[in-house]
């Protein structure tokens, strides 16, 4: 299983690891600070570094999977195929001599990870100003949206600045854990529909924002800013009645 180093330390931008398995589903390491796809929040692109200094490019990250399609617990990290033709992950890294047992350091691209915190966050900022369940949610380095199970209209403009609010207003963002019974015992903390926190450890993470203020309490497995603050100057640029009961708020950063 892989060491996922990215849950601790979200501003961790790089770790040493080894190669552990290479197959169709890319490269798994044990050890990595890239975010694999998961709870609506795209995966981390950057590069593994060979012991000679080569770079293998990364373009996304995928939890392995077995033949049942349940999460085996590793982290494949998926390089982009550069050739004359279709090639195999195995036969791109038999070209580069990387192999099982190799070190390599795994880097992330950071000015793209810390966009997808700072929405992420944003998308929690959300939750607060429109306390109603989330049927949908997308985080990718450009826009983010939530799908909000509701018939109500929504307002463009408050939005925004209800965001702009909390963020000057610096509250601190804390990752924090939750056992299974206290998840069960409160099951309004799911604000998901579509998206259930992973179990399976005996606790689930969660991540809190405001400390004398609550703003904001859920599980929750992405990467997260420290500080609201720092996520700068994001605004809603579309707001869209999905369906009957879904209203899609849609983020982008400023300027």
């Amino acid at each position: 299983m892989t060491q996922d180093l990215f849950r601790g330390d979200a501003y961790r931008k790089e770790c040493g690891a080894t190669v552990t398995a290479i197959s169709e589903q890319g490269i798994a390491l044990n050890r990595s600070v890239f975010y694999p796809l998961g709870g609506g929040q795209a995966g981390d692109a950057g590069a593994l570094v060979l012991a000679d200094g080569t770079e293998v490019s990364i373009a996304d990250t995928r939890k392995g999977k077995d033949e049942a399609g349940q999460f085996t617990g590793d982290v494949f990290h998926v390089p982009v195929l550069a050739g004359d033709g279709p090639i195999s992950f195995q036969a791109f890294c038999d070209m580069r001599g990387l192999k099982v047992g190799d070190s390599v350091t795994a880097r992330i691209d950071w000015a793209r990870r810390h966009r997808l915190m700072r929405f992420h966050t944003t998308t929690h900022l959300l939750c607060h100003l429109v306390p109603q369940l989330v049927n949908g949610c997308s985080i990718t380095p450009d826009y983010a949206r939530l799908d909000f199970n509701m018939t109500d209209p929504l307002d463009k403009d408050a939005l925004t600045a209800g965001i702009a609010k909390l963020v000057a207003a610096a509250h601190p963002v804390t990752v924090g854990s939750i056992t299974d019974e206290e998840l069960d015992a409160n099951p309004a903390l799911v604000k998901s529909m579509s998206v259930q926190p992973p179990r399976g450890s005996g606790r689930v993470r969660t991540i809190r924002i405001g400390e004398q203020t609550l703003i904001d309490f859920q599980p929750c497995g992405g990467t997260h800013v420290a500080n609201t603050s720092e996520i700068g100057a994001v605004v809603v640029t579309k707001i869209e009645k999905k369906s009957a009961t879904t209203r899609r708020v849609v983020l982008g950063f400023a300027g």
